[in-house]
C-alpha cells in the first residue's frame, strides 16, 4: 500500500483527466485511513459516451448505497494503451479493487496481472477469457445474444440477401463473440443470407460507424442488412441509411441504448436494438468486487441484487446473468435511458 502522501500525489495527477465526480471520489480515497470504506475504481473503454455515462450512474448508486469510494474513469479515446495507463494510475493510488471493461482483453493482461500482484482485486465485464481477474461479469452468454440479434435481422430481411457486420474493435472479445454467434445462427438457419466484407471496425465512435456504413453502401448497393456491436454503431449506420432514403430497403439491428439510437428507431432507419442496462452491470461489478474483498464466496444461483442477475450461473471465473432486452419502435418508450 502506498503512503498517504504518495497516494495524494498520484490522485492529484490523475485528477487532471478525471470527471468531477471521479475527482471527488479519488480525493476521498486518498484521505481515507486504514479500515475505512473500500476504494473501487471502474475503468471503462472510453469516457463521455452515453453507454458508459449510464454505467457510471450504477457505480455512483453503488457508492451511495454502500458507502464505498466507488468511482469511474475512462480514456478520452478508445485505445487499449490509454486504458492500460489509467489502470497503472489506479495501481499507483493503491485502490482496493478495479472493475474494468477492457477495450482489448489481451492488451490488458500484463497490467491487470500487476494489479493482482499488488493485492488489488480485479473484476472484469465483457471479457470472458480474461485471465488476471477474480471474476468476469457477463449480462448473458454472448453467442446467444448474437444469435438473437441475427434472428431479428433475418426476420426483417425476410431470410435472404446480403448483410454486413460491425464491431467496436477487432480485439473486443465480446463484440466478436456476438458476431460469431450471429454468423453461426445465420449459416445454420438462413442459407439465403450472405455476409459481405470483413468485420467493420468503428472504434466505438458514431462518426466512424457512419463512415464505414457509407463504404458498405457504396461497395454493396444491394445490401439488405447491417448489424452493429458498439453502442454507437447503429446510430452511425442509421444516419447513413437515413441520408440515402433507404429506411424501407435496409434492415439495421445491433447493441445500443434508446438514448443513442432512439431517433433512428422512430424514423425506421434502425429496426431493433438489444442491450443490457450498463448501470446494472456497473453496480454488479462493484458488488462482486466488494464480496471478494470481504472474502465472500460467489456461487451458482446466487442473487447479486439487480434485475437480470437474480440467479446467476457460474462457469469458472465467469458469472452469467440473464439480462438482455429487445427494443423496437413498439416498446421504445418503456426504456427512457
Amino acid at each position: 500500500m502506498t503512503t498517504r502522501s504518495t497516494l495524494w500525489a498520484a490522485a492529484s495527477l490523475l485528477a487532471l483527466s478525471m470527471p468531477a465526480a471521479a475527482q471527488e471520489a479519488t480525493e476521498a480515497s486518498a484521505e481515507g485511513g486504514a479500515g475505512g470504506p473500500y476504494d473501487i475504481a471502474t475503468v471503462v473503454k472510453i469516457a463521455g459516451i452515453q453507454w458508459f455515462n449510464r454505467m457510471e450512474e450504477g457505480v455512483q448508486q453503488f457508492a451511495a448505497d454502500t458507502g464505498n469510494n466507488a468511482f469511474q474513469v475512462g480514456p478520452a479515446q478508445a485505445d487499449p494503451q490509454q486504458q492500460a495507463a489509467l489502470i497503472e494510475d489506479m495501481i499507483a493510488q493503491g485502490v482496493d479493487a478495479i472493475a474494468v471493461v477492457p477495450m482489448s482483453p489481451e492488451a490488458l493482461e500484463p497490467v491487470l496481472g500487476r494489479a493482482q500482484e499488488a493485492g488489488i482485486v480485479v473484476v472484469s465485464h465483457e471479457a470472458a477469457s480474461q485471465q488476471n481477474v477474480s471474476y468476469d461479469i457477463e449480462a448473458f452468454k454472448n453467442e446467444d445474444f448474437g444469435a438473437t440479434l441475427m434472428e431479428n435481422l433475418a426476420q426483417c430481411m425476410g431470410g435472404e440477401g446480403k448483410y454486413a457486420v460491425f464491431v467496436g474493435s477487432l480485439t473486443s472479445q465480446t463484440h466478436n463473440q456476438w458476431v460469431d454467434g450471429a454468423i453461426a445462427h445465420q449459416e445454420a438457419n438462413y442459407p439465403n443470407m450472405e455476409l459481405v466484407g470483413d468485420r467493420n471496425e468503428t472504434f466505438d465512435d458514431q462518426q466512424q460507424a457512419y463512415a464505414a456504413a457509407q463504404e458498405v453502401l457504396r461497395a454493396h448497393p444491394d445490401i439488405r442488412g447491417m448489424q452493429g456491436s458498439a453502442s454507437t454503431d447503429v446510430a452511425g449506420i442509421g444516419l447513413a441509411v437515413e441520408e440515402r432514403g433507404l429506411e424501407e430497403q435496409t434492415c439495421v439491428v445491433g447493441t445500443s441504448l434508446p438514448s443513442i439510437a432512439g431517433q433512428y428507431i422512430e424514423t425506421g432507419a434502425v429496426d431493433m436494438i438489444g442491450f443490457w442496462d450498463p448501470s446494472l452491470a456497473g453496480y454488479v461489478m462493484n458488488t462482486v468486487a466488494q464480496m471478494v474483498l470481504n472474502g465472500e464466496e460467489i456461487t451458482a444461483g446466487m442473487d447479486l441484487g439487480q434485475p437480470g442477475y437474480e440467479s446467476v450461473t457460474l462457469d469458472g471465473k465467469v458469472i452469467y446473468g440473464q439480462a438482455w432486452v429487445e427494443v423496437t419502435a413498439e416498446n421504445l418508450a418503456d426504456y427512457p435511458f
